[in-house]
């Protein structure tokens, strides 16, 4: 059987659209995955510069930190009395300001890299507003070693005291001499 020319031309004719029509329906079923791989990429570069501007900056980092690192108390490695520090700073400033604490517990120190961080959190407290403003205005003067994470105010019926909670974190280093 011999085929014309014809003939020939329409054979790769039908056998081109049938190889389109079936790589059509196989990269339609891609083009989701193409599209999240895309995305993906495109927040990937957006990352790559994020910390690119980010290493750039580290000297004004490490500058930065370094003042403020100055600023923090730095207790001994092997010091056990920082709780009762911490635990004693607060009480006397609440004292100086009028405000009675009742309850509190020092929770666990937490290593933060160079940083240690102590939460103690006050169970009971009263005083007045003014007496609350100021002492929570004094803490907030400590910098950056100090920081109210969770306060809640209510008062109490028939007076002006107001009575609550609130969680305190204290942030201080330790001497490198000992620290692992």
């Amino acid at each position: 059987m011999k085929m014309t020319p014809r003939e020939i031309a329409l054979l790769l004719a039908t056998m081109a659209a049938a190889l389109f029509g079936i790589t059509f329906v196989l990269i339609q079923r891609k083009i989701p995955e193409w599209r999240s791989i895309r995305q993906q990429q495109v927040e990937m570069h957006q990352q790559i510069e994020r910390d690119r501007n980010m290493i750039g900056k580290r000297a004004g980092w490490l500058k930065q930190f370094e003042d403020l690192s100055s600023a923090l108390p730095n207790f001994n490695a092997d010091a056990r009395n920082v709780e009762s520090h911490w635990l004693r700073l607060m009480s006397n400033k609440a004292g100086t300001h009028g405000v009675t604490i009742k309850e509190s517990d020092a929770g666990d120190e937490r290593p933060m890299g160079d940083v240690y961080e102590l939460p103690i959190e006050c169970k009971s407290w009263e005083g007045t507003l003014s007496a609350l403003t100021y002492f929570l205005f004094d803490l907030q003067a400590e910098g950056a070693m100090l920081d109210v994470r969770y306060l809640r105010v209510k008062p109490k019926p028939g007076k002006q005291v107001l009575s609550g909670r609130f969680s305190l974190l204290c942030a201080y280093t330790r001497s490198s001499q000992n620290n692992k």
